[in-house]
């Protein structure tokens, strides 16, 4: 199991780097200024900051008491991106809504597309960081 630290360094990098990577391209793909979408962005990246932090503990510690480990296979690691992903979209759609001034169904529009590339982009990231950062030689603290 991950310690906090380790959490807060994976939640965190993995924020950055997608705010680096979705703001230029959501700005040009929806033909919004960068200004609004990395505004976006940024709100999104800091509730899913939180919320990745409060859904990876919670899965870790539902594997442990499913499996006795945290070690994800592919079929896991699918299934802990594609849940992440749909609370998450649940969580910011109302914000996406607002922020941009469009119906709650063009939002959903605009999340789907968030969320497709955020669940690619979590599921590569996340085996990356599993193999730069074995779970195995964290601490146990959480």
């Amino acid at each position: 199991m991950r310690s906090t630290k380790d959490r807060i360094r994976q939640a965190l990098s993995f924020e950055i780097i997608g705010l680096i990577i979705v703001t230029p391209l959501f700005a040009w793909l929806f033909s919004h200024p960068m200004e609004q979408t990395g505004v976006l962005a940024l709100m999104g990246a800091t509730g899913a900051t939180l919320w990745n932090y409060l859904f990876n503990l919670g899965f870790d510690h539902a594997l442990r008491a499913w499996r006795g480990h945290t070690t994800k296979t592919l079929p896991l690691r699918i299934l802990h991106a594609v849940l992440f992903e749909i609370t998450l979209m649940i969580l910011l759609l109302p914000i996406f809504a607002w922020w941009m001034g469009i119906s709650l169904f063009q939002a959903f529009l605009i999340d789907i597309a968030f969320a497709g590339f955020y669940m690619a982009y979590a599921f590569v990231f996340t085996w990356g960081y599993d193999l730069l950062f074995p779970p195995e030689t964290a601490t146990t603290s959480t």
